[in-house]
C-alpha cells in the first residue's frame, strides 16, 4: 500500500497510472546539442600546428591542383587530408572514402550542394575518377 507521504514526494508521478521511468542504463548516450560527428571524428586526428599548408599535386608530376591551408575554416580540411597522407601515403580513392567518413555530416551537404564544401568535392571527384593525387607537406615557420 502506498502511504501517502510517498505521493507527496513525487506528486508528477502517479506509480499506479505511470510507466516506470527509463535508468540511464536504458538509455543511450544522447549527444549534446550542437555537436558534430565531425569535430568528434578530427579531435582523435594527428594535430597539425606544424603544418602551414598541405599542397596537393598530380600523380605524374608537380602540379600543384590545390592547396589546403592552415587558416581558419580549413583546420579541419587540413587536419583530415593530413591524416589521409599518413595513412595512405597519397590521396587514393581509398583514402578518399575514409576521408568522406571523416567528414561525417558535411559529407552529406556536400553532395547536396555541390561546390559548397570544394575539399569533400574534391574526395568525390577522386573517387568518381580514381585518381590519386600526392601530397606535399608545407611546414610552419
Amino acid at each position: 500500500m502506498n502511504h501517502p507521504m510517498d505521493q507527496a514526494a513525487n506528486p508528477a508521478t502517479n506509480p499506479a497510472t505511470d510507466p516506470p521511468a527509463e535508468t540511464a542504463i536504458d538509455q543511450a548516450p544522447a549527444k549534446p546539442a550542437g555537436k558534430s560527428a565531425f569535430a568528434d571524428n578530427i579531435k582523435h586526428l594527428p594535430g597539425v600546428s606544424h603544418l602551414a599548408a598541405l599542397q596537393l599535386l598530380e600523380k605524374d608530376s608537380d602540379e600543384v591542383v590545390a592547396t589546403v591551408e592552415h587558416k581558419p575554416g580549413q583546420v579541419g580540411s587540413l587536419t583530415v587530408y593530413n591524416h589521409l597522407a599518413l595513412t595512405f601515403g597519397a590521396i587514393t580513392p581509398q583514402a578518399a572514402n575514409k576521408g568522406l567518413e571523416l567528414y561525417a555530416e558535411h559529407t552529406a551537404d556536400a553532395r547536396a550542394n555541390p561546390g559548397k564544401h570544394p575539399n569533400i568535392d574534391r574526395l568525390l571527384n577522386l573517387i568518381e575518377e580514381g585518381r590519386t593525387l600526392r601530397v606535399k607537406h608545407v611546414f610552419a615557420t
